[in-house]
């Protein structure tokens, strides 16, 4: 290529005409300048082994002629070839086909640079800036951007905006305010009324509405992928007086816009300042706007180093990354895919398999056990199949009664998880939904016992003949029982019946339609449900329980005390349930101090503690949270945020429910409003020491920790961290417990003492750790601002990689986030600073790409195992499981996913 700068002449094979030692010299011309027009005459020669052409050019402001050309022989005389047009005449056919082939090289110069450096006739002159080579990979992502139809936006063509049109239109009109709908622009009204208005003056409409031929013209035009268009249209939204000029006051209108198209209300209240910041880049000379080239320049900066280095640390892997079969595949048999899915299910669920499957084989052997018992017994031949079903399923109910307890017991599984390897085999992280598991076992044995009593064995007892009856008489007494109501009253028959109606209320306020409070406001069971109504009714169990041994003494059909085993089922877990319930109430008695207090954006309350004695964990734990000043008997679980080796105790709580509400509210009374200079939250520091202002804050009991499962993540070579909104905070911790496993000098991947001080190590086998957080607000980054700090300052090793996606935004590409990119880019490169996050990690935008996100830890970790942590919405849930079986089953990459359960 060549490129013309200041009446300089380069051409596009500098090496080819160094190594023939060719020189290319400028040499003024007599002609005239003319300061008005910006003309000057250029005269240049170029010399190939012993032949020189000398070509005369006529360099205008905004373009270049050839005046002449000719060749010069050695004693420095010209002798005119001629020019006319593109046609060389020479005296020499060798001569004159040397003389074309420069010619052509420099006419194809003179046409590209021509092109570039072309300026609207009526901006006024600036200073020429360098032009950016598109072709180059920085240019290349840059081109992918001020797309007006993208995939989300509209890419089905003008067939489907034409349905909307229909659909639409009045008296075959659009409506202005409908155009940004019609389009596919759902949520941008304002942004694409703005792009109607420019659209609509570049054509000379002044009318509001549109006609189908209008709309179809504007779509062409939006729908175009050339980047000169798309950066023209654009252009044009942003300067409303079409004066091919842009002042700051356009600037911040059209940051204000983007900023309300993509919800973020801090870059709108700060729109003076990066306004103030684009102009001072692309207006150097002061002169109050800027123009269309001075935006492309923008838009085709140089990338960021964090965006190089990625580039070239990677590069060498995008081989292998393509030869991996990473998309998913249909197979053509269908026998062998439906074969291979059962085998990806049994290797990711064999601990859950085969835990259910003994529960089940278990159940089964007491139920058939009891069933043949009475089978064989004389009762039979009264109630037949009904009393023998009944007692088969009284039996599986004593094993699933003393079951269900078993779960629960946190700390007991806490402490097996963590000083045991049985959790190489059992499944402790489905505690909670083996629990629910159990209780629909529950549910099935009480179905089956009490219904066959009720509705089948008691009748036929009752109309049994005396002769049936006689074997009867040691268990029901010499008279025959008189009526059905005699069954009720007894002891066996009223405790049976209170706890099925006890069991029933539980379970059905368990159910999460009810627990999460889910009915309409005109319901009148709304004040019936939430959480207290499951928690209180959940501790009915102990009434339960408590008539369940009584239930078990007052058998009918059995007489010796050994048999009525009811008892000896169930003692052992009321016991170890009771225990733990005494180790909470002591372990809670004393409420810890508060810290520091600070009540972020997003209805975030943080909360900073002292720990207290003895208090040891890992990260990726939880505790139980009690406020007395809001409920004295509710008890909810929060992450922890702080790492291990923190000297405080931290928790981040999203305010969601009442309790939570109630809670932020009661924090939030007692913290000091924002001094000034200080952002504007509300915050409360009792490090310093107690006050009469800040002694009005609430006491709070904290019980745990207990286990989750992220407490595992040491056992893994790489983390793969996937956090949405709140659901990061078990994840913070495990990021701060790797960083300051790193600041005290831990080897990546050796070995570190417990928390507990002992001499006593385990592995640390964890060396490098991605982490990823989306969220839908701006202000969440607030939250852990400081953690993002410090590992961008500490980490000088790379070992953490931080991953931060808005997901308001709109993606990278889209033209109604083109401005926000662009301001980050400027923004960071300036200050080192993102716009959104108000740190060192630059912020994406739009949700991941999960598959990629794989993708790259595949390719850059092979051989090794990864474990995905993921804490969230359920919604992500099944991708995030599918495409962790998919990596390991076709890559040497072990992804081994978990899910945070409470």
């Amino acid at each position: 290529m060549a490129d013309i700068e200041a009446g300089t002449v380069v051409t596009d094979s500098d090496s080819s005409r160094r190594s023939q030692d060719d020189t290319a010299t400028l040499i003024p011309n007599s002609g005239s300048l003319e300061g008005s027009s910006h003309r000057a005459t250029k005269t240049t020669r170029f010399k190939d082994d012993d032949e020189v052409v000398e070509i005369t050019l006529d360099v205008q402001r905004d373009s270049v002629a050839i005046q002449d050309v000719r060749a010069v022989d050695d004693g420095g005389s010209a002798h005119s070839g001629g020019f006319d047009g593109l046609s060389l005449v020479s005296p020499s056919s060798s001569r004159g086909s040397k003389l074309s082939l420069k010619l052509r090289q420099v006419t194809n110069g003179l046409k590209l640079t021509n092109a570039s450096k072309k300026v609207p006739q009526t901006a006024t002159p600036k200073t020429i800036r360098k032009r950016y080579d598109r072709s180059k990979s920085t240019a290349a992502v840059a081109l992918k951007g001020m797309q007006f139809v993208t995939a989300k936006v509209g890419n089905d063509g003008w067939t489907v905006v034409e349905k909307r049109f229909n659909h639409l239109q009045v008296d075959g009109m659009l409506l202005r305010s409908r155009f940004g709908k019609c389009i596919g622009m759902d949520g941008s009204d304002d942004f694409a009324m703005q792009m109607f208005d420019s659209l609509a003056r570049k054509r000379g409409i002044v009318k509001q509405v549109l006609t189908k031929e209008e709309l179809k013209e504007f779509w062409e035009q939006l729908s175009d992928q050339g980047f000169d268009n798309r950066l023209q249209t654009f252009f044009d939204m942003v300067d409303k007086n079409a004066d091919g000029r842009i002042t700051a006051e356009e600037v911040k209108e059209i940051i204000a816009l983007s900023a309300s198209a993509n919800k973020l209300s801090k870059i709108k209240e700060r729109a003076d300042e990066y306004t103030a910041l684009i102009m001072e880049e692309l207006d150097p000379d002061n002169l109050g706007y800027i123009e269309l080239e001075d935006l492309e320049a923008l838009l085709l900066q140089s990338p960021s180093e964090a965006v190089a280095r990625s580039t070239t640390t990677h590069s060498s892997k995008l081989s292998k990354a393509l030869s991996m079969k990473l998309a998913p595949s249909k197979d053509t048999n269908p026998l062998r895919h439906y074969w291979q899915e059962f085998a990806y299910f049994l290797e990711e669920n064999w601990k859950r398999i085969w835990v259910v499957t003994l529960w089940l084989s278990i159940c089964v052997a007491l139920f058939i056990w009891k069933f043949f018992q009475y089978r064989n017994r004389a009762v039979f031949h009264i109630m037949g199949y009904c009393v023998a079903t009944a007692k088969g399923a009284a039996e599986t109910l004593k094993l699933n009664m003393a079951l269900v307890l078993l779960p629960v017991c946190r700390n007991t599984i806490t402490w097996i998880r963590s000083k045991t390897k049985v959790g190489a085999v059992v499944p402790f992280n489905d505690n909670i939904n083996f629990h629910k598991v159990i209780a629909a076992g529950v549910a099935v044995g009480v179905a089956l016992h009490a219904g066959a009593h009720l509705t089948c064995d008691f009748p036929l007892l009752l109309h049994a003949s005396d002769e049936k009856y006689e074997p009867m008489k040691n268990f029901f007494g010499a008279t025959r029982p008189p009526n059905y109501w005699w069954f009720v009253k007894g002891t066996a028959g009223w405790t049976g019946i209170v706890m099925v109606v006890l069991m029933s209320i539980a379970f059905v306020l368990a159910q999460p339609w009810f627990r999460r409070n889910k009915l309409k406001d005109t319901n009148p069971l709304k004040k019936l449900t939430g959480f207290n109504a499951f928690w209180f009714t959940h501790h009915l169990f102990v009434i339960v329980y408590a008539l369940l041994i009584v239930h078990g003494t007052s058998l009918y059909l059995t007489n010796e005390w050994y048999k009525k085993s009811t008892w000896m089922y169930i003692a052992y877990p009321v016991f170890l349930y009771s225990f733990e319930r005494i180790v909470r109430l002591f372990r809670s008695h004393d409420a810890v101090k508060i810290q520091k207090v600070a009540v972020y954006p997003g209805n975030v309350l943080a909360l900073y503690m002292s720990k207290p004695p003895g208090f040891r964990y890992r990260s990726g734990q939880y505790i139980f949270i009690n406020c007395r000043a809001v409920s004295p008997y509710e008890w909810h679980p929060f992450s922890i945020t702080s790492a291990p080796g923190d000297n405080y105790l931290s928790v981040h709580i999203r305010t969601r429910g009442d309790w939570t509400s109630r809670l932020r509210t009661v924090f939030s009374e007692a913290c000091r409003p924002p001094a000034e200079g200080e952002s504007g939250l509300l915050r409360a520091d009792l490090s310093m020491g107690v006050t009469d202002s800040n002694a009005r804050f609430p006491k709070l009991l904290i019980d745990g920790p207990y286990g989750a499962p992220a407490q595992d993540y040491r056992e893994y070579d790489v983390l793969l961290l996937i956090g949405l909104g709140i659901g990061a905070t078990p994840l913070i911790s495990i990021v701060k417990d790797v960083l300051n496993h790193i600041q005290r000098g831990g080897s990546v991947g050796g070995t570190e003492p417990e928390a507990s001080g002992k001499a006593k190590k385990r592995p640390f086998m964890t060396k490098r750790a991605y982490f990823y957080w989306v969220t839908r607000e701006e202000g969440s980054f607030e939250w852990f601002r400081g953690v993002m700090n410090e590992v961008a300052e500490k980490d000088k090793d790379g070992v953490i990689e931080l991953h931060n996606h808005c997901s308001s935004v709109y993606q990278e590409g889209d033209a109604r986030s083109a401005l926000i990119v662009m301001l980050q880019e400027l923004q960071h490169a300036k200050k080192g600073v993102d716009i959104l996050s108000g740190t060192s990690v630059k912020t994406h935008f739009a949700r991941p790409n999960w598959r990629s996100v794989f993708k790259r830890v595949a390719v850059n970790h092979e051989n090794q195992r990864v474990g995905v942590f993921y804490c969230g919405e359920p919604v992500l849930v099944p991708q995030l499981r599918q495409l962790s079986a998919d990596f390991t089953h076709k890559t040497n990459t072990k992804f081994e996913f978990h899910k945070e359960n409470f």
